[in-house]
């Protein structure tokens, strides 16, 4: 029987890069966790054990923290595509190079009303992300440039329905129209253009996830995904598409009419599950 390698590709993953900006008394923090992936001229590798053509993951990982010196000042999209165009230009069994980064965020810490010029705390568990891939050499190279947030956890305790739903023999879901709404939205964009600032696309983008969930009377967690989507392509002419993870992190009313009490549960004390959920995604495209 005859076997063929259709595809490959290796790379460092998760190396967490720490930047410290000293320039002045007050210093600036950027918490990185970037993974290289790389597409080439690796057959042989894979084949015969020949590593001849194979740039080590151990110099990848090197060449992410050189860069956080060398070309860390910019947005992190700039330095994801400063790093992936070093492997794809320079070199040479390199064709394609895959940018990775996950932004850890942090805040700085107010003593006696006044921020701490360099102190921090942690701030999540929400991550900005960033992709980019740069694919071929000389004038025919194409770079794509991607974001994303993960893990930004919300809930809203009204302005949300479900009823009117289908139902059968194993249907036990009562419908309501008051309920929590509650998520952790995975989301990633791709850009058609490169936006005039991409940090500010970046906040923007957010900013329209965030105000089209608070603001916007859900019907169902579907229904809000498509507004998310639209909101986002609206505040950012730039994006092409986003598509969106959102678990339905459910809150259910606790009973309390079967306890010998005259306390009543209005609407105020709830169960949170964890697990089942519902699962919903959503792509939406200019």
């Amino acid at each position: 029987m005859a076997y063929t390698l259709t595809s490959h590709r290796y790379g460092k993953a998760e190396n967490h890069i720490v930047r410290v900006y000293r320039d002045c008394p007050r210093h600036e923090i950027r918490d990185l966790t970037v993974t290289t992936a790389m597409r080439g001229e690796f057959d042989d590798a894979y084949l015969t054990g020949d590593q001849s053509k194979v740039l080590p993951t151990d110099t990848q990982k090197n060449t992410a923290f050189v860069y956080a010196k060398q070309h860390g000042g910019g947005t992190v999209e700039e330095y994801a595509l400063a790093l992936a165009k070093h492997f794809v230009d320079d070199v040479d069994p390199i064709h394609g190079a895959q940018v990775d980064v996950l932004v850890d965020a942090w805040e700085r810490v107010v003593v006696d009303g006044e921020e701490h010029d360099h102190t921090w705390v942690r701030r999540g568990p929400e991550n900005r992300t960033v992709t980019v891939t740069v694919d071929g050499k000389g004038t025919g190279q194409k770079a794509t440039v991607g974001g994303g947030i993960r893990d930004l956890v919300i809930l809203k305790s009204t302005g949300s329905e479900f009823h009117d739903f289908l139902s059968d023999g194993f249907t036990t879901l009562e419908e309501t129209k008051d309920r929590i709404l509650a998520t952790a939205i995975d989301a990633t964009w791709e850009f058609s253009a490169t936006p005039p600032d991409w940090d500010a696309a970046y906040a923007a983008i957010r900013a329209a996830v965030v105000g089209t969930f608070a603001t916007l009377h859900s019907l169902a967690l579907q229904q809000t995904l498509w507004h998310i989507g639209g909101a986002v392509l609206d505040a950012v002419p730039e994006v092409a598409s986003i598509s969106i993870v959102a678990p339905n992190k459910h809150h259910f009313l606790y009973d309390f009419s079967r306890f010998d009490t005259e306390v009543r549960n209005a609407g105020e004390v709830f169960h949170a599950d964890d697990r089942p959920y519902g699962l919903i995604e959503a792509t939406v495209s200019r």
